[in-house]
């Protein structure tokens, strides 16, 4: 039987997101296999690709045992793209909550003085689908005229390249995100 899972502020679904998959794996934090493995990225300098847990994220465990991050802490707002955060919030995300895969390095979208939820990868048909308050967020981002960002949004593809990584604000409800290619 399954744990339920920890609840993360910035990542509220990481299985849907494809960060936390089910597994047996056993995690090499708390020695536990509780039926989930964080699967995304993780920058540190031991080798911890599919072996901690997301309680090990959660309450900071396996940062402090192998100073691991899930995001690199320099990304979030864009690398000064989008809005600065406090040190706590920065460090919750970076150290306490399941990362994302990307092309290129990842960054997370701040707003109203916080973090936001990172919702996912999507490509042309979930973003059309979220509306277009959400493709707006990713037009704007990209910095093309119409007419490119037309070819641009039908060439969004989740599974493939472009992607769009789309986050919303926790206190207003803005989208925002970016996207990036191989």
């Amino acid at each position: 039987m399954h744990e339920a899972l920890p609840k993360f502020r910035y990542h509220p679904d990481p299985i849907a997101t494809g960060s936390i998959e089910a597994s047996d794996t056993e995690c090499v934090a708390c020695k536990r296999a509780r039926g989930y493995i964080y699967v995304g990225p993780v920058y540190s300098e031991e080798e911890l690709d599919s072996v901690i847990c997301p309680w090990c994220i959660a309450d900071g465990t396996a940062h402090e045992l192998f100073d691991a991050e899930y995001t690199d802490i320099a990304s979030i707002g864009g690398g000064g793209r989008w809005e600065e955060v406090a040190d706590v919030v920065a460090e919750e995300v970076a150290y306490r909550t399941p990362g994302f895969s990307g092309w290129q390095q990842e960054r997370w979208f701040t707003h109203c003085d916080d973090a936001a939820a990172f919702l996912g990868v999507v490509g042309h048909d979930e973003l059309k689908e979220m509306g277009a308050e959400a493709g707006e967020a990713i037009r704007s981002e990209a910095e093309l005229s119409d007419r490119e960002w037309e070819r641009y949004f039908k060439a969004l593809n989740k599974e493939g390249s472009p992607t769009a990584y789309i986050f919303r604000c926790l206190h207003c409800g803005a989208y925002g995100g970016y996207s990036d290619c191989d």
